[in-house]
């Protein structure tokens, strides 16, 4: 039979359990509820793995802040501003997890205020990690506590576990040494402290590895690339009789094909999503003995995947290399997605049917399987189920508009170019605003201040009318006004109060897109965000942002800007169609905000 395994699983909860109890804890300095209910996910999370039969799943993925943190941790690596020596956040001491958020969010430890540590992006997700800060002299040494705990909790619940850790040429990667100097000169210190790790968790049980090296899909740099078969061999001769996965995932292995295959590990996960083309060259370059995990649905976006040709692909695999070498699996972690499409009871029956979140994701790969070892008719009616879907798609007038795809086929080269050179504009705005030489303003938006999300609670929960609202918005915009003119900037904004996120905003009123109840995902700690999903062609029924932009240029006589969020970052900050080019979608919307610049030039707001 082939194997069944997931990458890792969103750590907030279905209603975000994590995130209330982080930010209570935050608040009152107690920790005692943040750990049972982190231990609650933990364990049900696991749970729902195991009922779906899947065979491999991922411990150590949760994480009270950040996996890359908790790497860090676990390797000893401590600035000298929080401390220097190295200490286990999940110790049970309270100053220990104190320690811990102080690195993650800045604050007072000591007696004194410490910067945090440096955030960025995870590779190219909306997730942002924490920067682990290096010394030319670093010493690292392996600090399990947290790795332990979890999979003494998993063997307790008999969970068929398999660690994981961020792989130390990528850790290396993605960190950075205060002398500027290449991180990778550190490897065979810390590949000692990753070998005394792997030697103490299978001490305590541990029969299964998962090193994830996403920068193996990346433009690695050669000091990188010649790092990995020393360390995979050091890691390989630690583990023991314990299975080895490397898995890479966000891109095809390209270049790297050939190493990624010869390192001396059990199972190579491969990203077939993002990397849909790479299978032929992965398979004609790996080694006998080398099980392959495909990464078939996606861990990145909500569609519902078509499981007929991933069936056919995955048959094709087995057929040349055997069942027992073949793993199935999200192309990524599942931490990029909301967890449980079935709590959406208010959206649109039939776009729902398209979709999957973290928890089908595990239920298609549970088909998939038993698809592929020949158990079809086990899962015949999701399999039947699958394909209507697919169909009605595919076929669905809400998706395709050929007024749309018209307008999009009309677009000019004279339409990307301005009606006037700029010298000629600059002189024309000029006279029209009568700036001083370097003018001041802000980028947009203000506060959404505890009074404005009261508000907001208020309207929502029916406790007052659209009128109150609406007035409650206007005292709100009228405020800011007033505060910009009194600092005395030149050019101003209304303050954006309307508006409850940058993205979903718009989102909200363009057809094309949907909004969820409770399709949260975590952008960092407890921060969550809830990315709109766009499923079709795209209109602007009516224009979104001129009345709060006209409301406020009302109010003063300087210039008022108009605030839009622009349309590759709303993409990028959307769950995006899968069936067209993402260069297609972006014109459409591109076009829609083409009309919002209209509207907003015709109600004379002078800047947008």
């Amino acid at each position: 039979m082939t194997v069944t395994a997931n990458l890792g699983f969103p750590r907030m909860g279905a209603d975000r359990e994590l995130k209330w109890a982080l930010e209570a804890a935050w608040r009152s300095g107690s920790y005692d509820e943040l750990r049972t209910v982190s231990a609650q996910l933990r364990a049900r999370h696991w749970a729902l793995q195991a009922d779906r039969g899947i065979a491999r799943i991922p411990v150590g993925d949760a994480s009270h802040y950040d996996q890359v943190l908790d790497a860090a941790l676990a390797v000893g690596a401590v600035p000298e501003r929080f401390g220097g020596q190295p200490f286990d956040p999940e110790s049970g001491d309270d100053a220990d997890l104190a320690r811990y958020f102080v690195m993650a969010r800045g604050g007072d430890l000591d007696g004194a205020d410490r910067a945090p540590l440096e955030m960025t992006k995870w590779f190219d997700t909306n997730y942002h990690y924490l920067v682990p800060e290096l010394t030319a002299d670093q010493r690292f040494e392996a600090r399990p506590a947290r790795l332990l705990a979890h999979l003494a909790e998993a063997l307790e619940q008999e969970v068929p576990a398999r660690v994981v850790l961020i792989g130390p040429v990528t850790f290396l990667t993605l960190s950075k040494r205060t002398d500027g100097e290449d991180t990778l000169e550190l490897i065979d210190e810390l590949t000692a402290a990753y070998v005394d790790l792997v030697r103490m968790l299978t001490e305590a049980g541990a029969t299964a590895f998962q090193f994830d090296e996403p920068a193996l899909v990346t433009d690695t740099a050669p000091s990188a690339l010649a790092a990995y078969p020393a360390v995979y061999a050091a890691l390989r001769e630690a583990a023991g009789d314990a299975e080895i996965t490397l898995a890479t995932y966000f891109g095809a292995l390209g270049p790297n094909t050939e190493l990624a295959t010869s390192l001396p590990v059990d199972v190579l996960h491969v990203d077939l999503v993002r990397g849909v083309d790479q299978l032929d060259a992965v398979l004609e370059a790996r080694p006998d003995g080398l099980a392959l995990s495909l990464g078939l649905v996606d861990g990145r976006n909500l569609w519902r995947s078509d499981l007929d040709p991933l069936v056919t692909k995955a048959k094709a695999v087995v057929d040349r290399i055997g069942t027992e070498a073949v793993h199935l699996a999200p192309s990524c972690s599942l931490l990029h997605l909301p967890v449980d499409l079935s709590t959406e009871t208010e959206l649109d029956p039939e776009l729902r049917s398209w979709m999957a979140f973290a928890n089908e994701r595990l239920d298609e790969i549970r088909v998939l399987a038993a698809a592929v070892d020949g158990r079809e008719a086990e899962v015949a009616n999701e399999l039947t189920a699958n394909r209507t879907a697919a169909a009605a798609r595919q076929a669905s007038t809400r998706v395709h508009r050929p007024e749309v795809e018209a307008r999009v086929a009309a677009i000019t080269p004279e339409m990307a170019r301005r009606s006037s050179p700029y010298a000629v504009r600059r002189k024309v705005q000029a006279e029209a605003l009568q700036l001083p030489r370097f003018p001041t303003t802000t980028i947009g938006s203000f506060p959404q201040t505890r009074e404005i999300r009261e508000l907001r609670r208020q309207f929502r929960s029916g406790e007052i009318d659209a009128d109150a609202y609406r007035a409650g918005l206007q005292t709100e915009t009228e405020a800011c006004v007033r505060e910009q003119e009194r600092l005395g900037l030149d050019v101003l904004v209304h303050g954006e109060f309307e508006r409850t996120d940058m993205v979903e905003y718009f989102g909200a009123q363009l057809d094309g897109f949907v909004t969820t109840a409770n399709g949260w995902v975590q952008s960092y700690g407890s921060r969550c965000v809830k990315p709109p999903v766009l499923y079709g062609d795209i209109v602007r029924p009516a224009p979104m942002t001129v009345e709060w932009t006209a409301f406020a240029a009302g109010l003063t006589d300087k210039p008022m800007k108009g605030m839009l969020t622009g349309p590759v970052t709303i993409l990028e900050w959307s769950f995006v169609r899968d069936d067209q080019p993402w260069s297609t979608t972006a014109k459409q919307l591109a076009l829609a905000l083409r009309d919002e610049v209209t509207d907003l030039v015709a109600a004379g707001i002078p800047i947008v």
